[in-house]
């Protein structure tokens, strides 16, 4: 009964769901400014070549996007759209690993494994600021 009385206090899980995923995009948007060049490691050699500029560049670019729309789904403000932007992106990057560790004898597998559950955090946050 005391457990029961303490949920009731809790946040909605929704909420802590939406500010968790806030946070996420958010710091590794800052990240990616600070060190952009650790994450530019994620980009294989065959990738590069797809990129209208540096891998260094491109994440640049990213982290600015990411610390945007990070802070935008944590602040609540335009919830469906930011979380649907990362949403997307994680599924796609998700879709980029598959096919990295397919391709590069099980390079980036650990990170695989971690963004699928982010994108599914991600899609579960944009459908409910859908509703």
């Amino acid at each position: 009964m005391e457990f029961t009385r303490l949920l009731d206090r809790t946040p909605p899980t929704l909420a802590v769901a939406r500010i968790g995923l806030g946070a996420m995009v958010f710091l590794a948007g800052v990240h990616k400014l600070l060190a952009p060049g650790a994450w530019a490691l994620y980009v294989v050699d065959w990738l590069a070549p797809w990129l209208v500029v540096s891998p260094v560049t491109f994440m640049l670019i990213n982290g600015v996007l990411e610390v945007g729309f990070g802070a935008a789904i944590v602040a609540d403000r335009w919830t469906s759209f930011a979380a649907g932007v990362a949403a997307v992106s994680l599924s796609a990057t998700v879709v980029y690993l598959a096919l990295v560790a397919v391709l590069e004898d099980g390079l980036f597998v650990d990170v695989l494994v971690r963004d699928v559950g982010l994108a599914a955090l991600a899609w579960a946050v944009t459908l409910d600021a859908l509703r």
